[in-house]
């Protein structure tokens, strides 16, 4: 236990460092373009991406980070902020805007140039697609809390830090093609983000119901940890599946919410009339001009 508190706080002590230097980064380019009034951000989205980070901070660096050794609704609660809060509030965040066009693009254009070749281009549409991304997240949950991995993860700070980082980007994976941060994402129709939010919610419903009804401890790595909070090890792991129900359960109906919203606005349908009616326009201009060329 001695050896697992002074390792993890030496990985707090870098992850905050790291957490710190990313939001300096992302509001110095934030503050460049407000400046400029260049392809401005707006002050939510700011709040949002600084909101993420600090979700991650909580995850993986503050002291809940170290209960995660003794009670599985604190590894619980680490898993929800790092795959299903943190996420969302960075990529609403337009993290990429500020990194490209703040006070040091010379440094970052040369590594993003790459980046832009075709073939890079069809790597990301493939990373990106809803079909795949709705597999690594829900591949992401079962096979970490499979209980012979998820005692390996218990056993070896290499591997919990693994766990932690797929769990992030399985996150960033997931909610991808419901917020689209980058113009070049997947052009699915808006109506199909309701359906991928609803089958999302069956890996998680299917696990954090096993979790509340098994009457077995699933992950006896729990047993001979110290009870917290006067909870037994069984009571600690249908707290943890009822928590995991419950908020998968509200931020997928707050989302679907959204988007339910957003398809009925009637902005929404005004600016899709103008854009229908103008594809006319130009369609029947390029017809005028075949005849008139013929």
């Amino acid at each position: 236990m001695f050896s697992h508190l002074h390792h993890g706080g030496f990985e707090s002590f870098w992850i905050s460092g790291a957490l710190i230097f990313a939001v300096l980064v992302y509001l110095g380019g934030w503050l460049c373009l407000r400046r400029h009034e260049r392809d401005r951000i707006a002050d939510w989205r700011a709040g949002s991406f600084v909101l993420g980070l600090f979700f991650i901070w909580i995850a993986t660096a503050s002291p809940l980070a170290a209960l995660d050794h003794n009670m599985l609704t604190a590894h619980m609660i680490q898993h929800l902020l790092l795959m299903t809060l943190a996420p969302p509030l960075i990529l609403l965040g337009a993290p990429l805007k500020p990194l490209l066009y703040g006070p040091s693009p010379r440094f970052v254009r040369p590594i993003s140039r790459p980046l832009r070749s075709a073939a890079m281009r069809r790597l990301g549409s493939a990373l990106t697609h809803p079909a795949f991304c709705w597999l690594a997240a829900a591949g992401t949950l079962i096979v970490w809390h499979i209980p012979e991995v998820f005692a390996l993860a218990f056993r070896s700070n290499a591997w919990h830090g693994v766990e932690q980082a797929s769990f992030l980007v399985a996150g960033l994976l997931f909610w991808w093609p419901a917020i689209r941060p980058s113009p070049s994402s997947s052009k699915w129709p808006e109506s199909s983000i309701l359906l991928y939010l609803f089958l999302a919610t069956l890996p998680c419903d299917i696990l954090s119901g096993f979790l509340v009804f098994c009457d077995r401890v699933v992950y006896p790595v729990f047993l001979s940890s110290p009870q917290s909070f006067g909870l037994s090890a069984l009571e600690d792991q249908q707290c943890a599946g009822a928590l995991m129900w419950t908020c998968v359960t509200v931020v997928y109906l707050i989302a679907g919410a959204v988007f339910t919203a957003r398809l009925l606005s009637p902005h929404r349908l005004d600016d899709e009339a103008i854009l229908r009616f103008e594809s006319q326009t130009v369609a029947v201009r390029r017809a005028d001009r075949q005849r008139e060329a013929v």
